[in-house]
C-alpha cells in the first residue's frame, strides 16, 4: 500500500484517515510508524475487552487494540481486509485494528470544526475535531487521550 505525499508547508496538519464501519476517523501522521495487513493476535488474560491480544513485530511484543471497541463502538472482527496501523502513543507502541485506511489529508487549522456539544464527555475527550472534506465527515482522534499513561499497562 503506497501513498503519494503531498509538499506541507508551514501549519499545514498532515492526517491519516481510516474507516471503522461506516464512519471515517484520522489521526496525526507523525505518529504512525507502518501499516501492515492483520495478523492474528495471542489474546492476553484479564485484559480490557478493546485489546485482542499480542503479536511479535520484528522481536518486539505489540499490544493490538480493536479501536472500534475502544471508541465505544460495536468489537470488531478481523478479517484479511482489516489493516492494523502500528503507532506511537506517548512512551509506547501499539497496533490499531481498523478496517481500511483511506486517505492521507493534507490540512490547514481552518478545516478544523470543533466537536458539537451534543457529544459525550467520553466522545469528546477523544475527538478533537471534525473535518467535513468532500461530503465527507471525519473525526479527528487524539490518541493520547485513548491511551493514558496512568492506565495499567495491557501487555
Amino acid at each position: 500500500m503506497s501513498y503519494a505525499v503531498k509538499s506541507v508547508s508551514q501549519g499545514d496538519r498532515e492526517l491519516i484517515a481510516f474507516r471503522i464501519g461506516d464512519q471515517e476517523f484520522c489521526v496525526n501522521i507523525m505518529s504512525v510508524r507502518e501499516i501492515r495487513g492483520w495478523t492474528p493476535a495471542t489474546p492476553l488474560p484479564h485484559a480490557p475487552a478493546y485489546v485482542l491480544g499480542v503479536i511479535n513485530l520484528r522481536g518486539a511484543v505489540l499490544p493490538i487494540i480493536d479501536l472500534s471497541a475502544r471508541l465505544g463502538m460495536k468489537a470488531s472482527e478481523p478479517t484479511a481486509r482489516h489493516v492494523i496501523i502500528v503507532a506511537q502513543v506517548k512512551s509506547r507502541v501499539v497496533g490499531l485494528l481498523v478496517e481500511a485506511v483511506s486517505d492521507i489529508l493534507t490540512i490547514t487549522d481552518d478545516n478544523i470544526q470543533p466537536v458539537p456539544e451534543v457529544s459525550s464527555d467520553l466522545e469528546k475527550q477523544y475527538a478533537w475535531g471534525i473535518l467535513a472534506i468532500d461530503k465527507r465527515m471525519i473525526c479527528m482522534i487524539e490518541l493520547g487521550s485513548l491511551f493514558p499513561e496512568t492506565e495499567s499497562e495491557a501487555a
